[in-house]
């Protein structure tokens, strides 16, 4: 009898794609879940809306004003006499930093203009006005 020529003489292989193919996905799969785990440390505020609004990842300084017209520099209620005092700080430990000024749109208007002018005055280089994408 023949049975040994019927069997398969082929050795075991290792299939190399697929288990490429489960590695990239789960790459993918941390990577996409790690950007919904972000947190942002920023006081909930409504913002106006702008068409060209854009998302900043890099480091910040976020400077608020609540619509109680509160001045939040960095998650720190302060006054608005101490507020340059903060950013000349801010601007010593690294002058090319960047602040982004939350207003929320109840807010004034001269109040918002007059923290962007403390801010120039002071020496700042590099400041965005925080807005949501309007849709």
């Amino acid at each position: 009898m023949k049975l040994s020529k019927l069997r398969s003489q082929h050795s075991a292989q290792i299939m190399i794609i697929p288990m490429i193919d489960i590695v990239f996905f789960l790459l993918v799969f941390f990577m996409m879940s790690t950007l919904y785990m972000s947190e942002q440390n920023t006081i909930p505020v409504a913002l106006p809306k702008a068409s060209s609004a854009q998302s900043n990842q890099n480091s910040f300084v976020p400077i608020t004003i609540t619509s109680q017209e509160n001045v939040i520099f960095n998650q720190e209620k302060i006054t608005p006499e101490l507020l340059a005092a903060r950013i000349q700080a801010e601007l010593l430990h690294d002058p090319e930093t960047t602040f982004i000024l939350r207003g929320d749109r109840q807010v004034e208007y001269g109040k918002v203009v007059g923290i962007l002018d403390d801010l120039k005055k002071a020496g700042v280089r590099k400041i965005t006005v925080a807005t949501e994408l309007k849709h």
